[in-house]
């Protein structure tokens, strides 16, 4: 993926795949014959094009939730509907090829090649050679590997980002509606991990498949998800939220132990910075004079000034010690390294701030000076953010 732009992958929907469906787990479980409960009733609704996490300790039942909605696992009570049809009465097999899925081992087909193993589903599902090559070598784009290059390889001469995105491109392969991912990116080391999470949340964006995710990292739950399931041994699902919602107002004692005491930098992650939230210091131009400067700075009783060229973009800025003599502006500025733009997280802005050793962060639309973020706004936007929430707890649809 690396940096690939995606492009829209999505055709007309075949053979029952295409546009994202809801699913809807209604009183949900599984019971072994040991009487071992692995699911508690599950009242659960994934919302269409969303993607929402499974995460908590092992054998809290987060894996094999997942599985009962295309039936790996048959559940012992509940209905499973997928785009209001009730898949616990439909013919598995069929249910199968029209979800996408995407385990930890990849589960590519060691003996056959990259390009015919994301032909796979389309292939069973009758598609014509002609149209079975294009679709593949469409996704093999879209998930950054060149069809010319890697199409012929075999799983083997992958490395383990490339063989996580040709079983991506596999499970999207027939265009379904769902995708389910059990622990895609667990076995790839950190830096290849965070590359896949970045360019998966960017296919995301383009192809909006309802998606399930297994994890069970707090980290990459926050990250990717816009609904977290926090779930608990027993197969209980303590809360069902958005990441900022999860962070800011834990539902009970176990979520809050289970994200961590650290939730508070957590949040700054998934908290965005609002115009509302900025600071607007003294601002002047590089062509001023001096003299208006300092006087600009008396009257703001400021110490330094944001400095703009004549398009109105940031050039740096002026201590009040600097400002000095009878030049302008242009002679004394200093550059300004510390900027983040407008869509950036307050997680990004603080990190601008420690790298840069800086007491504040610019804020850009573009070319465009919006303001600044200083360590006491930055706080107070993380609080009125927490302030704001609403806790939502198990069982939400």
């Amino acid at each position: 993926m690396d940096g690939t732009d995606f492009r829209d992958s999505r055709r007309a929907p075949a053979d029952g795949a295409g546009g994202a469906e809801e699913i809807r787990l209604d009183g949900v479980s599984k019971t072994y014959p040991d009487g071992t409960v692995g699911v508690a009733e599950l009242d659960l609704t994934f919302a269409p094009g969303e993607l929402s996490v499974l995460v908590g300790p092992s054998g809290c039942g987060k894996t094999t939730t997942m599985k009962m909605i295309n039936r790996i696992i048959e559940p012992s009570t509940g209905r499973i509907l997928l785009g209001g049809e009730d898949v616990t009465r439909v013919d598995p097999v069929q249910l199968r090829r029209r979800i996408g899925y995407v385990i930890q081992s990849v589960g590519l087909f060691p003996h056959q090649t990259v390009r015919t193993n994301v032909g796979t589903v389309p292939r069973l599902l009758g598609w014509d050679r002609k149209r079975v090559t294009a679709r593949v070598d469409e996704l093999l784009a879209t998930v950054g590997l060149d069809p010319v290059r890697f199409g012929d390889r075999y799983p083997a001469q992958l490395s383990g980002g490339q063989r996580q995105r040709a079983g991506v491109a596999r499970a999207l392969a027939a265009d379904p509606g769902v995708l389910l991912m059990d622990e895609p990116f667990s076995a790839v080391d950190p830096v290849v991990r965070e590359r896949l999470q970045t360019e998966f949340l960017r296919l995301q964006e383009t192809v909006r498949k309802t998606i399930v995710f297994v994890t069970h990292d707090i980290e990459e739950a926050v990250r990717i998800g816009d609904r977290i399931a926090v779930m608990s041994e027993g197969g209980h699902v303590e809360q069902f939220a958005t990441p900022a919602e999860i962070l800011g107002r834990p539902a009970n004692a176990f979520v809050a132990d289970f994200v961590g005491a650290d939730r508070g930098l957590k949040r700054l992650a998934v908290t965005g910075i609002d115009t509302s939230d900025l600071e607007r210091p003294p601002v002047v131009h590089v062509d001023d004079r001096m003299t208006d400067v300092r006087a600009a700075l008396e009257r703001a009783d400021a110490r330094w000034a944001v400095v703009l060229d004549s398009a109105e973009h940031l050039h740096g800025w002026l201590s009040a010690e600097r400002a000095t003599g009878s030049g302008t502006v242009g002679t004394a500025a200093r550059r300004m390294e510390a900027w983040v733009p407008a869509g950036a997280s307050l997680k990004a802005a603080f990190a601008t701030m420690l790298q840069h050793e800086a007491g504040w962060v610019a804020v850009l639309d573009g070319d465009r000076f919006l303001g600044v973020l200083t360590p006491e706004s930055l706080h107070a936007a993380l609080r009125r953010s927490v302030e704001g929430t609403v806790p939502e707890t198990a069982g939400a649809v």
